[in-house]
Formats: structure tokens, sequence, C-alpha cells
């Protein structure tokens, strides 16, 4: 709920019961904005009028006062802003319990600061109290509310619970001195809309930031700006995905191949490691000398399968929270039966088919030489497939598609190195 008011004795607050003001509440053809008026009792000679304004194809709502003083004594308030919401997080899908959903402060000296609603629940709330710039937003999967006051008036955010389960955020703005017979105007916009990238950056500073993309924003954000190009050639958020994919894959390529490599040589190698383990069995510092010098002798690297798959994960976590986070994903069709990417596959192929992946790179991977080990990595499959049948199906395309290309390099590079091992024989 946005909530306005202004303090001070006898002045109207969010409860107050105002009347509106007799005139047509259409937007006419040709013009881009709308004016509504609604009066305030009069109370001790001051009278005041709440103004929205709306604007043609806008999501954001032009939120003020106008404040005249027919009194014989100067007058002076302040006027509060706040959004106030419950502590539910929204339960669209499984995994969006792993958005941000509260309220959000940016200013110039504090940059973009979250604050749970844990922590305001406590009184244990951090965030800059006072500033001449910033705006206060409650974010939410998808969706944002947020004040945004122009100018570089002294502004105080506050943050607290008002009942169980229901908390405020806001700012408090200064009123200019009103002397008598004189009228005063104060107004702050605000945005109530999706957290569509494009528009937010025009908004105000740091607005984009609401967005979602954990702690990795300095990688998701030009990975979602790649996205969103591709979009703008193909039109379609599927094909989108599935490009940006192959594009990813395609710059990993060299990292790629050195893991693969790797483990294509591990698992021509196996059998004589498994010949090891048993031979030297009880006496295990033999029996890793033994390990080491095969590795010497078949120039194999133990960590070389995995080093280059940790300098991609951060990448491939990033565009995980794009696809999370980003609005265009959702209502958004692809091919046949997917209408929503944002929404699960409604008849689980996709989670299927990337399970089916998941176990032919199993297979194509070396054995490992712990029984127990292996038994887990093969019931990985099945897991990751329970998984992803809830998950967004934008989601799952990515990891389908980056699966279905990993096994191909993964393939042919596997094939290449037995193929030279048996000409080398």
């Amino acid at each position: 709920m946005a909530q306005t008011g202004l303090i001070g004795e006898g002045l109207p607050n969010h409860k107050t019961e105002f009347r509106l003001e007799p005139g047509k509440f259409e937007l006419q053809p040709g013009t881009d904005k709308l004016e509504l008026r609604l009066l305030a009792p009069e109370k001790n000679g001051i009278r005041a009028t709440k103004i929205y304004t709306f604007h043609r194809s806008s999501y954001q709502i032009d939120i003020g006062y106008e404040i005249e003083n027919r009194s014989q004594a100067p007058f002076s308030a302040h006027a509060y802003y706040q959004l106030t919401r419950d502590g539910k997080v929204p339960e669209a899908s499984m995994t969006n319990i792993a958005t941000f959903t509260g309220p959000a402060i940016y200013t110039d000296a504090g940059k973009f600061q979250k604050v749970d609603l844990s922590d305001v629940d406590k009184g244990e709330a951090k965030f800059v109290k006072t500033a001449k710039d910033g705006w206060l937003a409650m974010v939410q999967h998808y969706f944002v509310a947020g004040w945004t006051p122009q100018g570089q008036d002294e502004r105080e955010f506050f943050m607290r619970k008002v009942a169980d389960n229901l908390y405020s955020a806001g700012i408090i703005m200064p009123v200019a001195a009103v002397a008598p017979g004189q009228t005063a105007r104060i107004g702050v916009p605000l945005y109530a809309g999706p957290q569509e990238q494009a528009k937010l950056e025009k908004i105000a500073p740091g607005f984009n930031l609401v967005v979602d993309y954990g702690w990795l924003t300095v990688i998701a954000a030009p990975i979602y700006w790649l996205l969103e190009l591709i979009h703008r050639f193909v039109g379609n958020w599927g094909w989108a995905i599935i490009l940006l994919t192959v594009l990813i894959k395609g710059a990993f390529y060299p990292l790629s191949a050195a893991s693969y490599k790797s483990m294509a040589k591990m698992k021509l190698v196996t059998p004589k490691m498994m010949k090891i383990k048993e031979q030297f069995s009880a006496d295990r510092n033999r029996m890793n000398q033994e390990m080491m010098e095969l590795y010497r002798k078949e120039k194999i690297n133990p960590l070389g399968g995995c080093l280059p798959i940790l300098v991609q994960i951060p990448v491939f976590i990033a565009l995980y929270w794009v696809l999370l986070g980003s609005v265009e994903m959702r209502n958004a069709p692809w091919i046949l039966w997917i209408h929503d990417l944002s929404v699960k596959d409604p008849y689980f192929v996709l989670p299927i088919i990337m399970g089916a992946t998941m176990l032919i790179q199993m297979k194509l991977n070396p054995t490992p030489p712990d029984p127990i080990q292996a038994k887990v990595m093969m019931a990985m499959p099945i897991v990751f497939t329970f998984m992803f049948l809830w998950f967004p199906s934008g989601l799952v395309l990515y990891w389908v598609v980056n699966n279905v290309l990993s096994v191909a390099q993964q393939w042919q590079i596997t094939r290449m190195i037995e193929g030279g091992r048996k000409k080398a024989n």
C-alpha cells in the first residue's frame, strides 16, 4: 500500500477521508496526463488538497499536496510518503524464495541498500537515515513500488513495524513555510510497476538496481544487456536465451576444452588407477605415490578438469540470476507448449531432457574411484531433474542448451583423444 499524509496538528494523513472534487476522470485523446484532486476537511485555517497526476503509458504517478494558509499566522509542516506491506514472500514458484522481498534505499552516501524485513522486525535495520538525495522502494519478485523525490531537499528515511506481520518504510520531506494567504506545493513521484530495466534507468539514479541479481550484479548486468540486445534482433526471449547460451559457451570454449581433455585422459587411465588402488589399498602413502607417478607419466593434471570449470561458475550463476529475476520472461512465450518462460514447463518435457543430458554427460566423465562417490554422481541427474520440474522453463531451457553443447563438445574431444591414443599404440 502506498500511503501519504502531512505531519502537523489537524493536517490530513493517509487515514483522512477526502472529498473528490467534481469533474471528468478520463484521459482524453490528445492529452498525456490526468489530474485528480481530493480535498481534505479544512482545519485551523489550513486547506489541504491531495493531487494525483496520472501519465499516459506510464507506471509513474505524481502524488502531491497543495496547502493553502487561510489563517493569520505562518505555517510549516512535513509530508510523509510510505509503503506498507506484510512480510510474506511471494509463492509463485519454489525458486522465488531466492529473490529479495522488502525495502531498499539508494543515496549517494550509502549507495544501494537492501533491508531485510526480519531486521526491521527486530529493530536492527541499518540504512542511511538522512540525505539530500535518494529514493526508497519496496521490492518484490518482478515488481517494485518506489518513491523518487526530485531536487536536493533534506529528507529522512524511516522503517518500522506497524502491526503484527505489517511493516512501513518511507520518506519524510519538508514543506516550505507558508505565509498567511499563500499556497505551498510539494510532490513526489511514485513508480509502481514491473522491473523493466529500460524504464527503471530513466526514473532515478540507481533505480535499476532493484532488479535482484544477488551478489553477482557486476557480471549479471552485462549479461542481461547482451540478452536484451539479442532479443531486439530475434524478437523471442526463448531463442534469445538459446543464442546467449551458445555465445557464452563459445567464449569459454578454450577453458571447457582444457577441462574436457583432462577428464577424457582421466577416463582412459581409470583402469590403471583402480589397479593401483587395489594393489596398495593397505599402504595409502605408497598408493598416493603411484598415483602421482601415473599422472606424471600420462601427463595428466588431476585438477585440470576442475579449475577451468571453477572459472566459469560465476558467469553461469549470474546468467541464472538474470533469467530468474528479469520480468521480461514473465508471460513471454517460446514455441509449442511453452507459453510463459517464467513458469514451469506444464508437461515437464524440458526438465526430463535436461536430466537425460546430465546422465549422458556423467557417462562421458571418468568414473570416480570411490564407489560411494560414483553412486552419488549417478544420482545427481535424478535429483536435478526432480528439482527442475518446478523451475521456470526459461531457466531449464538455458540448462538444456548448455548441457547439449557440453555433451557435444565433450564427446568430440573424448573421441579425438581416444583416436590419438589408438594411433600411438
